[in-house]
Formats: structure tokens, sequence, C-alpha cells
């Protein structure tokens, strides 16, 4: 993957922001990293309006159902080769919403997601940091786990 991000993303991402169904408490930190305070710009993250002229995705929020094919159309009209990030609980897995009717799920569920930056909400620190590990300026600091039933 870090091949695939130098070849395609050697210099900056242009992302686009979407809100699935969040109570914008996600959106608040998205937007805050954007500002000069935390200057995403050093990393060359910069927000466009549109998302045929995006790079990356970022989603906040659940999928909910009403949602769901929108969300879906916009995944299109991003060109490839494209990211996708799912900012904060309830776009990695539903949140506290989790098993209402009237979601999906997690955003993973209508879209295939690159890197999840999980939080309620998410620290500005945090995101940057997701961006940073996916962009290979940071080291990761986790690894994943298998857990197995004792046989």
């Amino acid at each position: 993957m870090r091949e695939f991000l130098k070849r395609f993303f050697p210099k900056s991402l242009w992302v686009y922001h979407a809100n699935c169904g969040a109570c914008n408490g996600c959106d608040i930190e998205v937007l805050d990293v954007l500002t000069p305070y935390y200057d995403a710009e050093r990393f060359g993250i910069k927000l466009v309006g549109s998302p045929r002229h995006a790079d990356v995705l970022l989603v906040c929020g659940p999928a909910t159902r009403q949602v769901a094919p929108a969300l879906r159309r916009l995944y299109d009209a991003v060109p490839a080769p494209k990211l996708v990030f799912a900012i904060g609980n309830c776009a990695v897995g539903g949140g506290i919403w989790f098993d209402s009717y009237s979601l999906v799920g997690g955003v993973d569920k209508v879209v295939p997601v690159d890197y999840f930056i999980p939080g309620c909400p998410p620290r500005p620190e945090a995101i940057l940091y997701g961006v940073a590990v996916a962009l290979g300026l940071a080291p990761k600091k986790v690894a994943p786990v298998e857990l197995r039933a004792p046989a």
C-alpha cells in the first residue's frame, strides 16, 4: 500500500468531506484540522468543493439507509485512484446507533474504506496522525491483533 501511495499521491492529497448522518462533532474536528492552527496544508492536504477533483473521500457519520445510495454515487464520482477515510466511531462501525433500524452500519458497508480513524469525535491530532500514517510520514504505533478461541 505504501508503494501505491508514493506512486499515485507523491505530493498532495485533495480531499472531499462528506457527512452521512453524523451529529456534526466529527465534521467540526475535520474542519478544525483544515484551519491554520493545525495547518494540514503542510502535508499537502487541501479541501476541494467537488468530488471530481478529489483524491480522498473523508466520510463522517454512519451510513444511513437514506444516504447510502448517494454515498455510493459520491464514491463513484471520485476519480481513480482514490482513498476513503472513515472518520469517527459512527463511520467506523455505526457508533451508538449501530443496531438502529435506519442504519446500514459503518461506511464500509456501502463503500470500501482504506483507513479508519476512530474516536467520538476524534481529536484533530488523531486525524492528522491517521493521514500521516497513510502517507507514510509517521510510523504506525499499533499492530492488528488476531483473537482466537481457546483450543
